[in-house]
Formats: C-alpha cells, structure tokens, sequence
C-alpha cells in the first residue's frame, strides 16, 4: 500500500494594503492644551521664565482657544500654544503677555512701600483745630507745628497768586488765634509759600505732603 503523499503547500495570498495620508485634524482641547503647556514648560527655553497667568473669563477663555485650534491647519507646536494663550487673554503674542509682566514686575519694584500712619500723632494735631477746622492754638513743638502748616497749605490752591492783601485773607479764614502774620511767616521759612522779593506777590510752593496729613484731612470739616 503506497503511502499519502503529503499535501502541496502553497504560498498564502498576498495581501496589499494601501495606505493613503488622512487629513490632519486638530483634535486638541483647550484643557488638553493646558496641560500640554504645563508638560513642556520646563523643557523649553521660551518659558523659563515664569508668568503668571490670569483670564478673567474663563468661558472666553475656552471659546477663544477653541477657535485658534479650529483655525490651526495643524497640531501647534510649543511656542504657537504659548501664543494661543496670550492672544486668549488679549495680547499679541506671548512676547507681548511677556513684556507687559516685565514691565508690570517693574513698576513694582519701584512702587514705595505703603507708610503706617501713627494715629496717635493725628490724634494729638488734631486737637489744635477747633470744631469748624480753624486753627485755634499755636503748637509749641517743631513737629507739631509742621502738621498744622501743612494743613493750612493744602487749604491753599494750587498755581494761584495773590497779593499780600488776599493771602491775608485767606490766612485770617483758616485761623482763630488773631496772628495770621505768624502763619504767613512760618509758612514762607518752612518752604510752603513763595514770596515775591517786593512782597507784592504770593505763592503756593508744590511739595509731597507726609502720609498723615491725609488722615489729620479726614478728620477736619471738608469745608474748613
């Protein structure tokens, strides 16, 4: 009995596939797209530097990210999602987002520190004013004696002039003591006021009046 001969093998069909390029889709979110920057963040050189970043509406946030990535013909690199931010925001570009914290950190900078007013200091100059805010007594110390000028100099307008007569008068409606020429002097030898040679004009001198004087304001009558 002749034995089974085995089987013809033969090649297994070929199969062709063809490949043929998908359109890109920007499938991108706007909270995939955050993150996004977040992981690359430390790796660029763009963004070493960190900005704070703040939207006011985080709705126009949303819609304005999803917009730039419909209108993006492909998936945005780095520097374009840096950009995409910024413009969210309002901004130009991340270099204008960039330049405007600069400038904003220095302004900061050069901002002076807020000064603590004493209030018991104004306590104590507001006492030399009567109820209606005149000057009602003469303070013996020096400092003292400052605060109350300043208060008679804020009285005075600014870029005005008069003649001896109406800065008398002037002086006489801010006092009670009887000795507007006392005033007069000490605002002159303080650098408060500004007097002509021949005495026939008179003169507000611009200074940046101390924290306080604008408290020692708030507690005298507005219309003294």
């Amino acid at each position: 009995m002749e034995s089974a001969k085995p089987a013809a093998r033969f090649p297994a069909p070929l199969t062709i596939r063809h490949t043929f390029p998908v359109p890109h889709r920007n499938t991108a979110t706007p909270d995939s797209l955050l993150r996004e920057v977040l992981a690359r963040n430390e790796d660029c050189t763009v963004s070493r530097q960190r900005l704070p970043y703040h939207a006011p509406d985080i709705s126009a946030l949303a819609k304005s990210l999803a917009r730039q990535l419909d209108d993006s013909p492909e998936r945005p690199g780095h520097v374009e999602l840096l950009n995409l931010l910024a413009r969210a925001v309002g901004f130009r570009n991340y270099q204008a987002l960039r330049a405007s914290h600069e400038a904003a950190s220095r302004l900061a900078r050069g901002a002076e520190p807020e000064t603590v007013v004493d209030f018991r200091r104004v306590e104590q100059w507001r006492r030399y004013f009567d109820e209606s805010g005149l000057l009602q007594r003469w303070p013996k110390k020096h400092s003292h004696r400052e605060a109350c000028l300043w208060v008679l100099w804020s009285r005075l307008p600014a870029r005005q002039r008069w003649s001896e007569k109406e800065i008398n008068q002037r002086l006489q409606g801010q006092e009670c003591l009887g000795d507007h020429l006392l005033l007069r002097r000490a605002l002159i030898d303080g650098g408060w006021l500004a007097r002509a040679d021949d005495g026939s004009e008179y003169r507000r001198i611009e200074r940046r009046p101390p924290a306080e004087l604008g408290a020692l304001l708030s507690f005298l009558p507005v219309g003294a």
